[in-house]
């Protein structure tokens, strides 16, 4: 305090000027007790009472205002540091920091609704001591922060834990008690008036917030809900600038790669237009795929090698097969060589690193180039394969091209339908067509034969006179290379070009009967399905097939005068009795017994076998009438 003289008491001036000084608020209580103490009289005691009063009040003013300065520079830098960083969370870190400093208060976290309905999880945390950590999840719709955020305006309590004023939810209170926090302020976090979390100001003792403090609290409120917007309309923008960025390098890559292809296309088929030669465009493409392929014609005969290759019969088979490019399974990639519709022949490759992503649209660039290349030069190969195909497509379509067109035909690519041939259909399980084609290419040229794909079965045309046999003869030979199961039915034999139409039906009839009988994996003809045989037949040879089942039985009856024929009749009429079929013959049932061990003797010991059985009975029928029409004249 300054100095007054002996003579000089304090006075309502004194205190004047201890507020200009800005002195301290104890020098101005304590002048009272110094006037006394100089024998002020009581007129002056008043007055100096009234002043000190007055001064106090200012004092107290002005140390309010100084306090709402200092908040309003605290939030002015709250908002600065703000702005630095780029994400969200760092919004929220440095908000969470800046509110404990601004009320100082112990602790303070960010809640955030979770992906759950009716949940939240804490995003940010400054100050916690125990579980209330980053990324714990709570129910979103108890607590001060659901009431904060529901009203768009703050809450607080005292004493958190002895307040029913509002919901309170055990796993929130475990959190607080955890924590030993006794006051909790908490104040929504916006963007406009669309709430999106909550911030929390809390201490570990029990405080009354000032409005000046709840004010503070909110405007930190509001400044971090505008940071938080802007923060994720920043990050939004990033990540949109980020997806342009990746969208822009896809289309400048997508177009360096069109151009690269457009380069490797006019290179393809300028060399495809200016060689006679096929190997010279192959290298070629060989370098545009960067690996080693294979040239087939149609017929599946190679007609150009680069680099070393596993066998690809299979491969350039399956996708003429196919008719689309095919990817095997050991890396092979091959596709069609076509031309108005037209299969002129397929390339097999297996491109390399350099064509990564790319293989695929260059190979069917390559497969352009030697179509236009195989039309050009009139390839032998292609055009013997295409020639195979279209003159058994019409020998198996029933063409009504003249007979002997189409042996001139046959005949110039070597085979001569004047001399008997057998018609070998195929139906391989599905994953092994493409093999089954490659196979029978090569079948096909060995036995000097033909063959297509028709209706999706595989189709061969060979020399010989036994259908059975040879059918049986092209199962064994293909079956152990496909691994797989495949049926195959012969007919014929045929030595006309009209009958290879007639005899294909036929064996397409087996093979679909041997199907609907469940005989598949295997082989068989006709003639060997038994009375099956008899009914698909174009032929129906009555006698072979009466021959066949019965003949034993009928000779013994003309060399030995017997009744073995009729007492089988007699047996099947009765159901299979003996006792029946010898009342019927009129005769002792010992004696049915002796003549039914003899036909078994004659027929073998499977005779009464439900299928061996019911051939006997068509036989014996076909024998009767056969005999009926053969006795008034008429041939059968």
């Amino acid at each position: 305090m300054a100095q007054q003289g002996a003579s000089t008491r304090p006075d309502a001036l004194t205190v004047l000027n201890l507020l200009v000084t800005e002195a301290p608020v104890a020098h101005i209580e304590s002048l009272l007790s110094e006037a006394v103490r100089q024998g002020a009289r009581e007129p002056e005691r008043a007055a100096l009472e009234r002043a000190v009063r007055i001064g106090l009040d200012i004092c107290a003013q002005r140390a309010s205002r100084q306090q709402r300065e200092a908040r309003l520079s605290a939030l002015l830098s709250a908002a600065q540091d703000l702005l630095v960083p780029t994400s969200l969370d760092g919004v929220l870190q440095v908000a969470t920091r800046r509110a404990r400093l601004l009320l100082g208060s112990d602790m303070a976290y960010v809640s955030f609704p979770g992906p759950d309905p009716g949940m939240a999880h804490i995003r940010a945390s400054d100050g916690h001591t125990s579980t209330l950590n980053v990324g714990l999840r709570l129910r979103g719709d108890a607590g001060l922060g659901h009431s904060a955020v529901n009203n768009l305006a703050p809450a607080w309590t005292p004493d958190y834990l002895d307040d029913d004023r509002f919901r309170h939810d055990e796993d929130i209170d475990e959190v607080v008690r955890a924590e030993t926090l006794r006051s909790v302020m908490a104040v929504p976090l916006s963007r406009g008036s669309q709430p999106f979390g909550a911030l929390y100001i809390a201490d570990r003792n029990v405080r009354h917030y000032t409005p000046e403090e709840i004010a503070t609290a909110s405007l930190l409120g509001e400044l971090v809900g505008l940071a938080a917007g802007q923060t994720e309309v920043l990050e939004e923008s990033r990540a949109a600038l980020r997806a342009l960025e990746r969208e822009h390098q896809r289309t400048t890559e997508a177009l360096r790669q069109l151009a690269e292809h457009r380069r490797a296309h006019h290179e393809l088929l300028e060399r495809a237009l200016a060689e006679d030669e096929l190997q010279p465009l192959a290298e070629l493409i060989g370098h545009h795929l960067d690996g080693p392929l294979r040239i087939h014609a149609a017929d599946g005969s190679v007609l150009a090698t680069v680099g070393h290759l596993p066998d690809t019969d299979a491969a350039a088979a399956e996708t003429q097969a196919a008719k689309q490019p095919v990817h095997t399974a050991d890396g092979l990639w091959a596709v069609q060589a076509t031309a108005g519709g037209e299969v002129l022949g397929s390339v097999v490759a297996r491109p390399g690193a350099a064509a990564d992503g790319h293989g695929e649209e260059l190979l069917g660039m390559a497969a352009q180039a030697v179509a236009v290349q195989l039309l050009r030069t009139g390839d032998p190969a292609a055009v013997r394969g295409r020639t195979h195909d279209e003159l058994l497509e019409d020998l198996l379509s029933g063409t009504h091209r003249p007979p002997q067109q189409l042996q001139e035909r046959a005949r110039r690519l070597g085979v001569d339908l004047s001399l008997p041939h057998l018609v070998v259909v195929l139906r391989p399980e599905a994953r092994a067509a493409g093999r089954a084609r490659a196979l029978v290419t090569g079948l096909a040229q060995r036995r000097n034969g033909l063959w297509a794909m028709h209706n999706g079965d595989v189709v061969l045309l060979l020399p010989g006179t036994a259908p059975g046999a040879t059918a049986r003869a092209v199962l064994g030979e293909l079956a152990p290379q496909l691994g797989e199961p495949v049926t195959v039915a012969g007919a014929g034999p045929v030595s006309d070009a009209p009958s290879v139409y007639h005899c294909y039906q036929e064996a397409l009839r087996c093979l679909d009967a041997m199907t609907a009988l469940d005989i598949t994996g295997r082989s068989a003809s006709p003639g060997e399905l038994g009375f099956l045989g008899l009914l698909l037949a174009d032929t129906r040879d009555v006698p072979s097939f009466v021959e066949s089942v019965i003949g034993p039985v009928l000779d013994y009856d003309k060399q030995r005068f017997t009744d073995l024929v009729r007492t089988l009749d007699a047996y099947f009429e009765t159901g299979g009795s003996p006792t029946r079929a010898a009342q019927k013959l009129h005769v002792h049932p010992n004696t049915v017994a002796r003549r039914l061990e003899r036909i078994g003797e004659l027929l073998g010991p499977a005779w009464q076998d439900p299928a061996q059985a019911l051939e006997v009975q068509l036989a014996l029928r076909l024998a009767r009438v056969r005999e009926i029409i053969t006795r008034d004249g008429v041939p059968l």
